[in-house]
C-alpha cells in the first residue's frame, strides 16, 4: 500500500501526432505531350475514316468528289454517268492503261521504274500511276501541296490492297475528266461520239485516252496533230499489252 500523502507520479505528457506531410504536387503534363496525344487521336480518326471509305467504295460507286463539286459550282453542273466495267468496251480499258500506266498490272500502286526515269529527266510527268490518280480523284483534292502528296502516298497502297485491279480501272474510267465538266467514259462516249461506252471502237477509245491528262486543252472529236499522233501510239500500245499479257489483271 502506498503511504498516505505520497505524491502521485506525474502523468506522461501526451505525444502529438506528427502532421501528415502534404502530397507532392502532381506535375502537369507538358504541352507537347498533350498536343501529341490529341494529334495521334486525330490521325487515328482520319485513318479509320479513309479505311472505311476504301472498303465501302470497293463495291459502291464513289459519289461526287471534291474536284467535281468545284466544277459544279464553277460551271453550274457537270455530266457524269456511272457504268459497270462490263458495260465498257474492253479496248477502252487497254487504251487507258496504254496511255497512262503501261505497267499497271506489274506494280503495287507506284511504278518505281517510271519514278526513277522521271527523276532522271527532271520531271514528274509519267510517274503517276492510275492507282495514284484514283486515290487523288476519289479521296483527295487537286493541287501540288506536300500534304496531298503525302496522303496520296498512304492511300495508294491501301487501295491496291483492298481493291482488285479491275475495280481500280473501273473507278478510274468513271471519275476521270474527258472534257470540261464531262466525267467518266460513258458521258464522254456520248459527248464526243454519240455512242455508249460498251460500243466504243479502238479508234474512239484511243482518242478518249489521248485527251488525258489535259482534257480541257485537247479534244477527242476535233483532234490536233498531236492528239492524232498520240492516238496512233495508244492504239499500238493497247494491242501490245493485250498481246504480251499486261492486260490480264483487269481482263481476266
Amino acid at each position: 500500500m502506498t503511504e498516505k500523502g505520497a505524491e502521485k507520479p506525474a502523468a506522461a505528457p501526451r505525444r502529438r501526432k506528427p502532421k501528415a506531410e502534404p502530397a507532392p504536387p502532381v506535375p502537369k503534363p507538358r504541352l507537347w505531350r498533350v498536343a501529341g496525344k490529341w494529334l495521334l487521336r486525330g490521325f487515328g480518326g482520319v485513318a479509320a475514316f479513309y479505311a472505311l471509305l476504301i472498303l465501302l467504295f470497293s463495291f459502291v460507286p464513289p459519289p461526287v468528289n471534291l474536284y467535281q463539286l468545284g466544277e459544279i459550282w464553277r460551271l453550274g453542273g457537270i455530266d457524269k454517268d456511272w457504268v459497270a466495267y462490263e458495260e465498257i468496251a474492253p479496248v477502252m480499258g487497254r487504251s487507258a492503261v496504254a496511255a497512262e500506266d503501261a505497267n499497271f498490272c506489274g506494280h503495287w500502286g507506284f511504278d518505281m521504274t517510271a519514278i526513277r526515269q522521271a527523276i532522271e529527266d527532271g520531271s514528274t510527268r509519267g510517274a503517276s500511276t492510275i492507282t495514284q490518280q484514283v486515290a487523288k480523284n476519289v479521296f483527295l483534292w487537286h493541287g501540288r501541296s506536300w500534304l496531298r502528296k503525302a496522303m496520296e502516298a498512304v492511300l495508294t497502297p491501301a487501295v491496291e490492297l483492298v481493291w482488285s485491279k479491275q475495280r481500280i480501272l473501273e473507278v478510274y474510267l468513271n471519275v476521270v475528266e474527258f472534257d470540261e465538266g464531262v466525267f467518266g467514259v460513258q458521258a464522254a462516249a456520248q459527248h464526243y461520239f454519240g455512242v455508249d461506252a460498251k460500243d466504243l471502237s479502238a479508234l474512239q477509245a484511243a482518242r478518249l485516252a489521248a485527251v488525258l491528262p489535259d482534257p480541257k486543252g485537247r479534244s477527242a472529236s476535233e483532234p490536233t496533230s498531236f492528239v492524232r499522233s498520240r492516238t496512233r501510239a495508244i492504239i499500238s500500245g493497247a494491242e501490245t499489252i493485250a498481246a504480251d499479257g499486261r492486260s490480264a489483271c483487269f481482263e481476266g
